[in-house]
């Protein structure tokens, strides 16, 4: 069911819905909603719903609390926990938020509407929520809640003013032994800062100190007196705080039932409430319900389409014409005309209202299904292997074995995905299946078999999505009792594709009739316009390095190379002779090796930079001599061996 919720996008309507619920409780609800299948409980339901639309547009938004933690909060009481005042607090507004939603359901009475009665079953515990908020107050039990408690928070203020005036004195009077001229608090003693040198001086006992250890916080004797009574009355204040605590937990577990009641009453009305908030956000109406098997619609709107510009649908599925029930309608008609969103919007007008909502619509008579079954899209899935075809003829097959005159069927793409004749011929025989089966179904199909078939048979119905031909666009109106064309070549033109692949197509899909085809949609059979071309980005391929057929042959100066079979390294100081000969260095010899015995390991590009001097490795140190000294002038009786 969640997967057929997802494909007509229910889902995204129960999103929606819950959006306007203020209660997780509510939300929860909403999660789980379904189609109804008890007809006195899906009339109770859209009943409420109606009542709700009509409360909202009357008196206005209802005073519905959050109700956070309020049942985790009496589940706590009743076990015996104290509660803490910020959960008394949580208790109290719920309270209040009861009293509210009270009087707003009192105003619903003037209006004699049902949904208003409710407030019989909220229970007010005015005692309870008076006793709160004489308590409580600021996430505190107050100093008034009781006598005794007033008392011991006197004393407390007392104690803790004489210790600070105490304090201040010795300020004034022992300046000269202080690091600094205030009172600090200490580990929850009231203290002096006081020279490490003059300890001494100052009666009372060390606390703390500085992170330096220059200053000791030490708590006067006189202080300390005053300290030990103060904690005696802390204790005191904290053992009437909970009393107090525990008298207020007692009183709301005391009253659980009617706590309860009370939670599952505004649970309720906020989920009626959230209907009908989102009936009134998509200006929808309430559907009429019958058990014979029909479906009539008037200016249907799918509810995810923009309300401005989605083109309003009237249909009629399962209506008796001269004693015959027209079960099913075969909708044809061009690609983009919208007859998938047609029987979208069939599909989830049937999961509104059999789950209690109301449809965008002027009018709805909507039958109650024990199922709706579809196959919409192309179920392609690589995890199972499952090409289009399979996926919809696998999804066909689930469908036929639970199918029954209750049902609703969606087919999208009729036998479509596969080779056209035997697809034709699938199509077909599946659509006897439905007819013989005396559901309601919807299906689309671009076979002209398949509407041939469909006018043989009185019980099914004829339609197409109305097209302009004239200005090439469709018009998204669904038109009963007429069969429609694919209307492609129309459809690609308007797209962009040119007149000469135009007439390639006409003249293969209608051989000599190509002309009249091209003639109604405007095409000129010697039209030579070509496709608007778009720049494209280029690729920057990496530049190719000639291709050596014999490396080693290309052997050239300064490559590293492996002299086989002995596998020892050399450089390489001149290329091959026309015997294939390389001279090459190892380990400072030179040596005449030819060029099948070697093997390339390193060229020079990747050793060494593009203007090396390659005499650092190759020559004598008196050719290098030879040369620094012919470089400057010409030099009598010096010659230099030349390798290259």
């Amino acid at each position: 069911m969640k997967s057929i919720f997802k494909i007509l996008e229910f889902s995204r309507i129960l999103e929606e819905l819950a959006l306007k619920a203020n209660t997780l409780q509510a939300k929860e609800q909403i999660e789980n909603l379904c189609p109804v299948l008890n007809e006195n409980e899906l009339r109770r339901s859209l009943r409420e719903t109606s009542q709700a639309r009509t409360m909202l547009d009357l008196i206005g938004t209802p005073p519905i609390p959050l109700m956070e933690h309020v049942e985790e909060n009496l589940e706590k009481a009743v076990k015996g926990d104290m509660l803490i005042p910020g959960e008394l607090e949580d208790m109290g507004s719920f309270l209040t938020a009861v009293k509210r939603m009270n009087e707003y359901l009192e105003r619903g009475k003037i209006h004699q509407i049902s949904l208003s009665y409710y407030n019989e079953n909220l229970i007010m515990l005015h005692e309870i929520n008076e006793e709160i908020g004489r308590c409580i107050r600021g996430g505190r039990v107050d100093d008034y809640a009781t006598g005794e408690l007033k008392d011991i928070r006197s004393r407390l203020t007392y104690l803790e003013n004489k210790m600070q005036e105490k304090a201040e004195n010795l300020l004034r009077t022992q300046k000269a032994y202080l690091s600094d001229h205030f009172v600090v608090k200490r580990n929850g003693h009231t203290c002096i800062p006081v020279k490490k040198e003059y300890k001494s001086r100052i009666q009372g006992s060390v606390i703390d100190k500085s992170s330096s250890g220059s200053t000791l916080f030490i708590e006067p004797l006189a202080v300390a007196a005053l300290s030990e009574e103060l904690e005696l009355c802390r204790i005191e204040e904290d053992c009437e705080v909970r009393k107090i605590l525990y008298t207020l937990t007692g009183l709301i577990a005391d009253q659980e039932k009617a706590l309860r009641q009370n939670l599952n009453t505004i649970v309720k009305l906020d989920f009626a409430f959230a209907k009908g908030k989102l009936s009134a956000d998509m200006q929808a109406v309430c559907p009429f319900i019958n058990t014979e098997g029909v479906i009539r619609l008037k200016a249907a709107r799918h509810p995810m389409l923009p309300r401005d510009s989605c083109v309003p649908l009237d249909i009629i599925l399962g209506q008796e014409e001269d004693g015959i029930r027209k079960r099913g309608v075969v909708i044809t008609g061009p690609n983009t005309g919208g007859k998938t969103v047609a029987m979208k919007t069939v599909g989830i007008f049937s999961l509104m209202a059999c789950s209690g909502l109301h449809v965008p619509c002027e009018e709805a008579d909507i039958s109650m299904q024990n199922q709706i079954l579809c196959d919409i899209g192309d179920g392609q899935d690589i995890t199972d292997n499952l090409s289009t075809f399979s996926a919809h003829i696998s999804n066909v097959v689930g469908i036929l074995q639970k199918v029954t005159r209750e049902s609703l069927v969606i087919l999208d793409e009729l036998g479509s995905g596969t080779d056209p004749a035997e697809g034709m011929g699938i199509g077909i025989a599946i659509l006897e299946e439905l007819r013989k089966s005396g559901c309601l179904y919807m299906v689309t199909t671009h076979y002209p078999e398949v509407k041939t078939y469909a006018g043989k048979h009185p019980e099914i119905q004829s339609a197409s999505m109305a097209f302009d031909r004239q200005n090439l666009k469709p018009l998204y109106r669904l038109e009963l009792g007429k069969s429609g064309d694919s209307c492609a070549l129309y459809i690609a033109k308007r797209l962009g594709l040119p007149d000469y692949m135009l007439e390639t197509a006409a003249r293969e899909a209608y051989g000599a009739n190509s002309r009249e085809m091209l003639r109604l949609i405007g095409v000129n059979p010697s039209g030579k316009n070509q496709f608007t071309r778009i720049a494209a980005p280029v690729l920057e391929k990496k530049p190719q390095k000639p291709r050596r057929t014999d490396m080693v042959c290309l052997l050239k100066r300064g490559d590293s190379v492996t002299v086989m079979p002995e596998e020892t390294i050399g450089i390489v100081v001149k290329a091959a002779d026309n015997q294939g000969n390389v001279l090459v260095q190892v380990k400072k010899e030179k040596l005449l090796v030819n060029h099948k015995r070697l093997k390339l390991k390193v060229e020079a590009e990747e050793l060494y930079p593009e203007d090396y001097d390659f005499s650092i490795l190759f020559d004598t140190v008196e050719n290098r001599k030879a040369r620094h000294k012919m470089g400057k002038k010409h030099q009598e009786n010096v010659a230099i061996n030349v390798w290259e």
